[in-house]
């Protein structure tokens, strides 16, 4: 009897895919997509519906020969690629290449790659869901109109190579608007006043000033702040009421995409691109030490927080043999998704509890090791108990005026036994304990404190901030977020600075011509508006060829407005103070494929370009030369010497400038991470001390 055919789109998947299977099947990846719109022309017929004209991508031509020849000789053809619209896409093209009947159940998915998961696909296939064809193909179709038609308007007004999308076009303007938000901030003055007190001499702590009479009152001048103080300098402070109570913390529930991707962001400084790469490779498959080959978590691109019956029951027993009763509820713990998720999915969770961080870690690279690890610690934190904290809190009067403490400190761990979901700001809570006070207690004034301050403006967004605000607004959906930000970045309409994302000059150009010719493609509540659209298609109730003629129309009248009104624009590229050894004048930044790099303005007289060479102040510890910061070819930044290759010098942690090692006089390296410390360079000297942490 002939094989099953089984096709899935990687050779990680496929590997993993084949040993659950056995030699009855042959399992073979597709490489991802095997036909899609032609580069070279819009390959949208908009005389009839507006049909795709799909053809076969460059380069597949032999692979699909293969899979003809081998879906010729199968007993049965299973499509078994990604449970998601562009998976169900990949099905149907697959299909009408291999002459599968649309009638025919050749559709398998499963939501982790596991025996179980594997072995109940293939009992239940399906057909091809041609809703969510429709939808991907609707996104597809959307996208090639208002990239192609946009672009070229861009390249003739601007500057070659530039492009236009539609979530990319949003998520731009955010950027710019947020930009815009802080340049025009008026900042505020105000002033606090604390009270360094104590109780009975020796339990001290600190109240701060609330107001007068009761009310709540912000002093906005130094001189309404000396009248307080002045006021506040004969009265006693005492205490007038003392509220104590319990409060408890609940558990944050298990990752979805978007949480993920800011989380990863926050705890490990990854970037959306770097944490969903980790993501797939731990979803498709490793070879784990005693396990074989598996996949170590779910499908990373949901939207849904429900959670199997089966990994309840496995993560509660987990929960009991390794942390003990008390730190398990006595029921599940169920958290509701948003109201457009998709819930055929589950969250992002461990496909094995069992298979603990520290036992995968040494068959995972650090990136897989980390991004699991923190999958696994909040999956299994999001079933815990909850924490326990006791508070207090303390009206203090002086005078006509009113103080206030407040104090915390944790009675029962709980989940926080494993984890504590991050900050933007990378603060950690830490307790405050404030003396046991009663009713009436007289307290004793070591000073009071005055400090001026001004109101601050927004921060700029960072890649998990953006990432929060863009689900929040209903725009993209878990599969857009990270090429969204990477097309934006590489494209040089958005730079990054440490964390932060600013709007370069470019940007800034291409975001006024979209906002103010193609403003429908700009705007927030239209993105989010046809998301919701797609949605509709998905589940049967919005037919995909009336949202484009719904759209097209209007879209045809700005494009032509736009092609007559816009005028040539140059955008003026940010100069340097490096000046070009062949000709004498300032370089300019300018972007190319990797990046950033310097290049001369009397082009095309004078070709030279050279890299970005970022000083760090330090010195070579073999040779003295000057350490400069470097990228690797995976875009990791490194410290090398000027010098190489002459001088082998490389570090991945940075060095410490205006300060040797107080043992042996060497160069000091500042490592990163929860641990943060100095050490010294010279592998003979183990002179190490913790990193101030208030040093940036």
């Amino acid at each position: 009897m002939a094989s099953n055919l089984v096709i899935v789109e990687s050779p990680a998947k496929a590997k993993t895919i084949k040993q659950y299977l056995g030699k009855n099947y042959s399992v073979i990846a597709s490489m991802g997509h095997v036909r899609d719109l032609p580069k070279s022309q819009m390959g949208i017929d908009f005389e009839n519906d507006f049909q795709p004209k799909y053809i076969t991508i460059r380069g597949k031509g032999d692979l699909i020969t293969k899979l003809k020849k081998e879906a010729k000789n199968a007993s049965k053809v299973y499509l078994a690629t990604d449970p998601d619209r562009e998976g169900e896409a990949i099905s149907w093209h697959l299909a009408q290449l291999l002459d599968i009947p649309e009638s025919s159940k050749c559709r398998i998915t499963f939501n982790e790659i596991t025996k179980n998961a594997v072995k109940n696909a293939i009992k239940e296939p399906r057909e091809i869901n041609k809703n969510l064809v429709d939808a991907q193909q609707a996104r597809r179709v959307l996208d090639r109109i208002v990239g192609y038609k946009i672009s070229p308007i861009l390249w003739k007004k601007v500057k070659k190579g530039l492009s236009a999308g539609r979530v990319q076009s949003v998520t731009t303007k955010l950027i710019c608007d947020r930009e815009e938000e802080i340049d025009n901030f008026v900042p505020e003055e105000f002033w606090t006043i604390i009270a360094n007190l104590a109780l009975n001499s020796k339990d001290k702590f600190s109240a701060s000033f609330y107001g007068k009479s009761g009310k709540k009152f912000i002093p906005q001048t130094k001189e309404q702040t000396q009248k307080i103080l002045d006021d506040l300098k004969n009265e006693e402070f005492i205490v007038n009421s003392v509220k104590m109570s319990e409060k408890k913390r609940h558990p944050a529930p298990p990752f979805i995409t978007s949480t993920l991707q800011q989380e990863a962001s926050r705890k490990l400084g990854f970037t959306v691109k770097r944490t969903m790469m980790a993501a797939q490779q731990l979803y498709e498959g490793v070879e784990v030490k005693g396990h074989g080959t598996i996949g170590l978590i779910t499908y990373m691109r949901t939207d849904s927080l429900r959670i199997a019956n089966e990994a309840l029951v496995s993560v509660r027993d987990y929960i009991k043999d390794s942390y003990g009763e008390s730190n398990l509820p006595k029921a599940p713990r169920t958290y509701k998704s948003k109201g457009n998720a998709q819930d055929a999915h589950e969250a992002i969770r461990p496909s094995y509890v069992t298979i603990t961080p520290q036992e995968a870690k040494a068959s995972l690279t650090p990136d897989m090791y980390k991004l699991y690890k923190l999958i696994w610690e909040r999956f299994v934190a999001s079933q815990m108990e909850s924490a326990v904290y006791d508070t207090i809190s303390a009206d203090i009067t002086a005078g006509k005026y009113l103080f206030k403490a407040n104090g915390s400190k944790i009675k029962f761990k709980g989940f926080m036994t494993l984890y504590v979901e991050g900050r933007d700001d990378g603060s950690e809570e830490k307790d405050t304990r404030l003396p046991q006070m009663s009713d009436g207690d007289k307290l004793s004034l070591i000073d009071l404190k005055d400090e001026q301050h001004f109101t601050q403006p927004p921060q700029r967004y960072t890649e998990a901030s953006l990432i929060h605000a863009l689900e929040e607004m209903g725009i993209g959906r878990p599969s857009t977020y990270a090429p969204t930000i990477t097309t934006i970045t590489a494209r040089g309409y958005v730079g990054r600075e440490k964390k932060q994302l600013y709007p370069t000059e470019l940007g800034k150009v291409v975001n006024d011509i979209m906002k103010n010719y193609f403003e429908m493609i700009a705007d927030v509540k239209f993105t989010a508006n046809m998301e919701e659209e797609l949605d509709g298609v998905e589940d049967g109730s919005t037919e995909w060829v009336e949202i484009m003629k719904t759209f097209y129309a209007p879209f045809e009248a700005v494009l032509s407005r736009a092609e007559e009104e816009i005028s040539k624009i140059k955008v003026s590229d940010e100069v340097s103070d490096v000046i070009c050894e062949k000709c004498g004048r300032n370089m300019v930044y300018k972007m190319g494929r990797f990046g950033k790099f310097l290049a001369c303005p009397g082009f095309p007289e004078c070709r030279n370009t050279k890299a970005i060479v970022v000083e760090t102040g330090a010195f070579c510890p073999k040779c003295g030369g000057k350490i400069l910061e470097k990228k690797s070819a995976r875009g990791k930044i490194y410290y090398g010497c000027e010098k190489n290759p002459e001088c082998d010098f490389m570090s991945w942690d940075a060095p410490v400038k205006d300060e040797k090692c107080p043992a042996c006089g060497g160069l000091l390296l500042a490592k990163k991470g929860k641990n943060a410390k100095i050490v010294c360079a010279n592998e003979n000297c183990d002179f190490e001390k913790i990193a101030d942490k208030k040093k940036k």
